[in-house]
């Protein structure tokens, strides 16, 4: 498997590059209009064909690059089941398997953050985890229909329950991290670790954060696949 890590500076947000060695398909996983030219640039410099865009959610923070790379490359678009993202090629359910050449990425309910929001399972060694968890942190639950006991449920039963070693790979990071892993999160994560739900929910009901600056126009951007 290939596996690149792509960073946007303005919106601290990551990009994931994923491919098949031996057969070239490739996916890229939330993947940020300004860009896109990087994005497909290592794409053909690796010699890959763009099978997959797929988003973990529709994001607040940035306009999504899919609509414009499946322009550009004719790959199909695919977002979480509840995204309300109808020019998207397909919405994936809970647990769906998306193949990728040989490698295989699992989809994850993964409510909290937003109503729709998905994370993704590669090769069961690698969680992209969206906005759900962060590397010592956790997504915002006060928009979007967020909801602070599920990502409580999200994060404790869906992705703690996954094996240790798994590496955690977040949809931002404001510290400059790269890559965690489920035990480090479980003991060091300060958001959940050693928290009760109710401490949680708590927490999370008194954050008192800005809205992201770009919110007005990312939503209804992201709805239409980042057409703007």
């Amino acid at each position: 498997m290939l596996f690149r890590q792509l960073f946007d500076q303005d919106t601290w947000t990551y990009t994931y590059l994923i491919a098949d060695s031996d057969t070239k398909e490739a996916v890229l996983v939330d993947p940020v209009i300004e860009q896109v030219e990087r994005d497909l640039k290592l794409v053909r410099e690796l010699g890959l064909t763009l099978k997959y865009c797929m988003e973990t959610h529709v994001h607040a923070d940035h306009i999504t690059g899919t609509g414009k790379i499946r322009e550009l490359t004719g790959c199909k678009g695919l977002v979480p089941e509840k995204a309300k993202v109808n020019c998207a090629d397909r919405h994936l359910v809970d647990n769906e398997v998306v193949m990728v050449g040989n490698v295989e990425i699992r989809a994850i309910a993964s409510p909290g953050h937003t109503d729709c929001h998905f994370a993704y399972l590669v090769n069961n060694s690698h969680l992209l985890t969206g906005d759900a968890l962060f590397i010592r942190g956790c997504g915002r639950t006060d928009f979007q229909s967020g909801d602070a006991r599920m990502l409580y449920d999200t994060i404790t039963k869906r992705f703690f329950t996954l094996a240790d070693d798994v590496l955690v790979y977040p949809g931002h990071d404001y510290r400059g991290h790269t890559v965690s892993t489920i035990a480090e999160e479980k003991a060091h994560n300060p958001r959940i670790s050693g928290k009760k739900r109710d401490e949680f929910i708590e927490l999370m009901d008194n954050l008192d954060l800005p809205d992201p600056k770009k919110i007005m126009e990312a939503v209804p951007a992201n709805q239409m696949c980042g057409k703007v």
